[in-house]
């Protein structure tokens, strides 16, 4: 018994350091530093890239947004990847003045694939561009993206996520959820670690990546989740990706819980993989570089489902010692509610800080908050899943919200 109490103990100390690390990190969002400087003043040539499967009903909406920038139009090009499509989208996509690649390959069609199918012929050709931007086509692009993005490669920055946000919150108790923790990412993880030195990561769409950073290897990627990947190649190399708060990209999220559920597998069936795939070469980039960003970018990769199953051990091990009569029914309810409050009722009042302070409306949002705690929740459920069924397919996500840029 006394060797399970060491374990006990053990557990709460690891898991507590490691939310107090996050706290301590997150309260860097509300610092305002000061702008890098500009190191080279130019009009940078963007590739605009939006890989499309089956997407006839958002993919105009988008492409009009792109080709509304307040960018000098000679400077950007639009793409469009009509990938194992079988409706529409390339004919919309081009009547509505995007540039469009066709490409059929039923064998290899995520977006990872078709982003380095796309990307090869344009290394290959050595496309007379100095960046481009990674868009889905559900999205739609706040008119100063390209400015935005712009600046930041004059400030010499290499790779750059914008702030993404939600054109449909309000549509379900899920897409709410989705809203709340995306604004949560984006203040409190990518904002707060680029004020204070460390490095954000590409979160899915919305990002920036100059053309030289990938011309020697290409788009190499390999699991579900290609942004966390790239993100991790670069941050094992030393590399700090950059944060841009006004570039913003609206995504539009699955309104039912089914979708949600297939959506969020993968995405977990991903972490996964680099999990399995990166934490060694994490681990070895500690040591090589010594700096706490590596450091921070293995605590990324371990603090999801790493965490979670210790503190699945460290529930089992107090429900253990109840049974042996080490702990009385009232100390065997605080110690469960130490983990449930924090993880269900505290993201709440997160959330409510997070919309005060970027100006987000609360009150059409109650609902959502209300039920927030049931959407991290069935997530951790997925989690549970995913450690012993892991289903590697993908599954389309079906996206029918026609929003233009005026109404997001």
């Amino acid at each position: 018994m006394e060797y399970i109490y060491m374990v006990q103990q053990a557990l709460v100390w690891i898991i507590t350091i490691f939310w107090i690390y996050q706290f301590i990190i997150s309260i860097c969002s509300l610092v305002k530093l000061k702008e890098k400087p500009i190191i080279e003043e130019k009009v940078n040539r963007f590739m605009a890239i939006i890989p499309a499967h089956n997407e006839e009903n958002v993919i105009g909406p988008l492409v009009k947004s792109l080709r509304e920038q307040r960018y000098p139009k000679e400077y950007f090009d639009i793409y469009v990847i009509a990938d194992n499509c079988t409706d529409r989208t390339a004919e919309i996509a081009k009547r509505e003045g995007a540039i469009v690649y066709k490409r059929f390959d039923e064998k290899n069609k995520t977006k990872g694939h078709a982003l380095k199918w796309f990307l090869d012929q344009k290394i290959k050709e050595d496309a007379p561009y100095d960046a481009f931007c990674i868009f889905d086509a559900d999205n739609i692009v706040d008119k100063n993206f390209l400015k935005a993005m712009n600046k930041k490669l004059c400030q010499g920055e290499e790779v750059v996520q914008g702030y993404r946000d939600i054109k449909n919150p309000t549509d379900s108790w899920v897409t709410a959820g989705y809203a709340i923790f995306y604004w949560t990412m984006n203040r409190f993880y990518h904002l707060a670690r680029y004020n204070v030195g460390l490095s954000p990561l590409i979160n899915g769409t919305g990002f920036m990546v100059k053309f030289d950073v990938i011309k020697p290897d290409g788009w190499d990627t390999n699991t579900l989740t290609e942004d966390i990947e790239f993100s991790l190649k670069r941050i094992i190399k030393g590399k700090k990706l950059g944060w841009a708060t006004n570039a913003i990209v609206y995504d539009e999220q699955p309104v039912g819980f089914k979708q949600s559920w297939k959506q969020r597998t993968r995405w977990t069936v991903g972490h996964i993989q680099c999990l399995e795939e990166y934490t060694k070469p994490l681990a070895t980039a500690i040591k090589e570089h010594k700096t706490l960003m590596n450091f921070d970018g293995l605590l990324y990769l371990i603090g999801t489902l790493p965490m979670f199953v210790l503190t699945l051990i460290l529930l089992l091990i107090n429900f253990i010692i109840f049974a042996a009569n080490g702990m009385t029914a009232v100390d065997l309810i605080v110690n469960c509610l130490r983990y449930f409050i924090p993880t269900f009722l505290l993201p709440i009042f997160t959330a409510l800080l997070i919309m005060a302070l970027d100006k987000k409306p609360i009150k059409s949002m109650l609902k959502g908050l209300i039920c927030y705690p049931l959407f991290l929740g069935s997530w951790l459920v997925i989690n549970f899943k995913c450690l012993f069924k892991r289903d590697t397919s993908w599954d389309k996500i079906e996206h029918v919200r026609n929003i233009n840029i005026h109404e997001a």
